[in-house]
C-alpha cells in the first residue's frame, strides 16, 4: 500500500453560533432545513448539531494524512501521520495540498483512502477549495467521473459488499474487526466545543490522526494484513 494516502478530516460550524451569522446566512439556513427541520425546531440548535457537516456552512479545521514508509535504517515499515490543523481554513487546505503534491511527486497514480470519504471527506475538501477562490487540484477533478474512474478507496463501501443502503461508523467497523480504537479523549460530536470554546487544536489534531491509524488498520485487514502496532506509528 505504498501508494496509498490515508486521510480524515474534522469539520465545525463557521461560526460557533447561530448568532453570529449574518441575517442572510441565517436565512439560509432555514431555508436549507425547512423541509427537514423537527416541528418547533429552533434555528440556533439544529445549526450547532448539523451545519458542520454541511461545506455550505461549516469549515475544515484539521486534516490528517498518513501513509506508510520504511524505515531506511531499520528496514522496518512504519506508518507516518501527519495532522494539519488551524484556524486559517485557507491556509490549512494550502499546506494540505502542497503536503499532496509531494506525495504525488512521488506516487504519481497513488489513491485516497479513508472512511466515507467518497460521500463526506472529498467532495468537503473539493467544496472548501471552491469555496475559498482555491483551484482544484488535478487530483480532486472528479466531477462527473464513475465510481471506478476516482483515485479513492472506501473502506466504508468496502465492508457494504454491494449493499447500497448500509451505512457503519469507523469505530463500529473496527470493533466488529478486533481492531483497537485508541479514541480515549474526545468524539466527533465534541470537536467544535474543542475548538470554539477550548481553542485546543492539538487535542483536534491527535483525535484526527487516530482516525487515520485506525483506517490504516482496518484496510490492512481487509488485506490479510497484520494490523500497525503502536511503536509503527510515527507523528511528523
Amino acid at each position: 500500500m505504498n501508494d496509498a494516502l490515508f486521510i480524515d478530516i474534522e469539520t465545525v460550524p463557521a461560526q460557533p453560533t447561530f448568532d453570529l451569522l449574518s441575517p442572510e446566512w441565517q436565512s439560509l439556513w432555514v431555508a436549507k432545513l425547512s423541509k427537514t427541520m423537527p416541528e418547533n425546531g429552533e434555528p440556533g440548535e439544529t445549526y450547532l448539531q448539523r451545519a458542520g457537516i454541511m461545506a455550505e456552512f461549516g469549515r475544515i479545521v484539521c486534516i490528517a494524512v498518513g501513509y506508510f514508509s520504511e524505515d531506511k535504517t531499520t528496514r522496518k515499515t512504519q506508518f507516518k501521520v501527519k495532522p494539519i490543523a488551524g484556524s486559517d481554513e485557507k491556509g490549512l487546505l494550502q499546506e494540505w495540498v502542497r503536503t499532496v503534491d509531494r506525495f504525488a511527486g512521488v506516487f504519481p497514480a497513488f489513491r485516497f483512502v479513508g472512511h466515507n470519504i467518497k460521500e463526506f471527506d472529498i467532495p468537503y475538501i473539493c467544496r472548501r477549495l471552491m469555496a475559498l477562490g482555491l483551484p482544484l487540484p488535478k487530483y480532486l477533478q472528479i466531477s462527473g467521473m464513475k465510481p471506478w474512474e476516482t483515485n479513492m478507496v472506501d473502506t466504508m463501501h468496502q465492508w457494504r459488499f454491494g449493499d447500497t443502503r448500509h451505512y457503519v461508523s469507523l469505530d463500529l467497523l473496527a470493533h466488529t474487526l478486533g481492531i483497537p480504537t485508541p479514541k480515549d479523549d474526545i468524539d466527533g460530536s465534541q470537536v467544535q466545543r474543542v475548538f470554539y470554546e477550548d481553542g485546543d487544536l492539538e487535542r483536534i489534531k491527535i483525535y484526527c490522526a487516530k482516525d487515520v491509524v485506525t483506517t490504516a488498520r482496518v484496510m490492512q485487514r481487509f488485506r490479510g494484513q497484520e494490523p500497525l502496532k503502536d511503536e509503527d506509528i510515527v507523528i511528523v
